[in-house]
């Protein structure tokens, strides 16, 4: 029996408009906007992207900068809407998509836990039954009475990820989450995704590190230029874009 389908992308298309003109102010864009002076470029950021991702699923989303992967998972998160096709999604999504953007720095990470916790559906009561897993996974227990301005970006990575995939969210969206942070904590993310994907978590992850994509995922996304160049089996995909 095949498993239901989480991520269905049918036909995605994403547009930006980007002025075509410098400006030396702003009271000087907001003048000639005004008078309709000023001109803008399309630029198609997908074109024509479709796929689908079951339970437990693990996608890579590889290709070079600028070739749709982020724009791609923020249009899954919800965060994009579409110009053109549509992104269906069945079930809850814990983003990692940019670190600690759900925080508030002047916060301590104690409280920022819990902020982030009801940013991500949960009661106080349930944020209080993960504490103490969020503070061992991230190592940061000196530091939970720290506002999180000081923390370095290593640590702010630990936090949003230590917090991001508590509990079992049927989605999981990693965006290059994974590059920083030492080797060790690197290893104990991969560990944890992949206790999660034996959890029937479906995972989409982004990641310039294509060895990693391979370890972790059984499917793979190639874009190139907003286009999928290829969807398909992970080993295969991977080897097709070391040669390319």
């Amino acid at each position: 029996m095949e498993k239901p389908i989480m991520i269905q992308a049918d036909h995605v298309y994403m547009k930006f408009s980007l002025s075509s003109e410098k400006f030396d102010s702003f009271k000087e864009y907001v003048i000639k906007s005004i008078k309709k002076q000023v001109s803008y470029d399309e630029f198609w950021a997908l074109k024509d992207v479709s796929f689908e991702l079951r339970k437990g699923d693990a996608l890579g989303l590889i290709g070079l900068n600028g070739s749709g992967k982020s724009t791609m998972l923020k249009t899954i998160a919800g965060v994009l809407k579409p110009t053109k096709g549509s992104v269906t999604v069945n079930g809850s999504i814990a983003p990692l998509i940019e670190l600690g953007a759900g925080f508030d720095m002047d916060l301590t990470a104690r409280e920022n836990v819990f902020l982030n916790g009801a940013l991500l559906g949960y009661s106080r009561k349930q944020m209080q039954e993960y504490y103490d897993d969020i503070v061992e996974f991230s190592e940061l227990k000196d530091f939970m009475d720290v506002p999180v301005k000081n923390f370095s970006s290593g640590m702010v990575s630990r936090l949003a990820f230590a917090i991001a995939t508590i509990g079992t969210p049927d989605i999981l969206i990693v965006d290059e989450v994974l590059s920083v942070g030492d080797f060790r904590f690197q290893e104990k993310c991969e560990q944890r995704i992949q206790k999660m994907m034996n959890g029937e978590t479906t995972i989409l992850f982004v990641s310039h590190n294509i060895n990693q994509v391979e370890k972790l995922c059984n499917k793979i996304v190639w874009l190139e230029k907003g286009v999928v160049k290829a969807f398909g089996d992970a080993k295969e995909i991977a080897e097709e874009y070391r040669n390319s």
